[in-house]
């Protein structure tokens, strides 16, 4: 692993699938053009939209997500996380996985994850989130890619965020990188995306990539932004803000041995 940088894309995806892709394209080309070689993009990045449209269109944007995240990922020779899209049950037409791939600059797929934990909430604002209406859980904890350039690297979904269970199964594995690609609503974002993030980071010593949606998508679905890159110690290396972009920062293997010699905190886990 070598120092490198990565960038966390932040999206306003829409109900329409080509006009997303083109808008996610402008940015991984931006990225790269800024010395990007690992780029994250949010949950959703494909389409945002109803949960009954995007499972009516769930074969198509299945289809073309992968296709287009391993398209990208081969053609600007970088690593991509496609951070979330539906992928039909098979066998079920009423459910998907909302799934997660990591594809290396060949273009071959190198990880894949499911999310586990599904967003069911009546939260604050008046909005309702009935994710498991439509979304089939995953049943499998994920594991970590170990990349000799960039890293061990590790997946997760959004709402798994709050799950630190899930973080620690990673740490065992010795991740240096974790994933949290979202689209956290604008109402319980803006008390507990960045406070969950940095702990994360915090107590598994690690680097967190969080690619995140902004703004408004649909009727009354607003999401927080503020994609971020956070090192090992929990210090927010960029912030992306509320527009569409990206935050930019390096991953530096140093970083992640400096921090976990300062604070040695996962040789001292009592409760493996």
């Amino acid at each position: 692993m070598k120092p490198y940088l990565a960038a966390a894309i932040q999206m306003t995806s829409k109900p329409n699938l080509e006009q997303n892709l083109v808008e996610a394209e402008e940015l991984i080309e931006l990225a790269v053009r800024r010395g990007a070689e690992l780029i994250g993009l949010p949950e959703n990045f494909a389409f945002l939209g109803k949960e009954e449209d995007k499972l009516s269109q769930a074969q198509e944007i299945s289809q073309k997500a992968e296709k287009f995240v391993k398209t990208m990922a081969q053609r600007f020779q970088v690593t991509i996380l496609g951070g979330g899209f539906p992928v039909p049950v098979e066998g079920d037409g009423s459910k998907a996985y909302n799934t997660a791939i990591l594809v290396d600059p060949t273009g071959q797929e190198v990880s894949r994850y499911q999310k586990a934990h599904l967003f069911d909430v009546d939260v604050p604002d008046g909005n309702t989130y009935r994710e498991s209406s439509t979304v089939m859980p995953g049943k499998q904890l994920p594991d970590i890619y170990a990349s000799q350039d960039l890293g061990n690297l590790g997946l997760s979904i959004c709402y798994d965020v709050r799950f630190p269970e899930l973080y620690r199964h990673l740490s065992r594995q010795g991740v240096e990188v974790l994933f949290v690609p979202a689209a956290f609503t604008a109402f319980t974002g803006k008390d507990h995306w960045q406070v969950l993030l940095q702990a994360r980071a915090i107590e598994n010593t690690c680097y967190i990539v969080a690619p995140a949606q902004t703004g408004n998508h649909y009727a009354r679905r607003f999401t927080h932004g503020h994609a971020v890159i956070i090192d090992p110690w929990g210090i927010i290396l960029d912030d992306a803000g509320q527009q569409p972009g990206m935050a930019l920062a390096e991953i530096n293997p140093n970083r992640v041995k400096q921090v976990r010699q300062q604070m040695p905190s996962l040789q001292h886990r009592v409760f493996v």
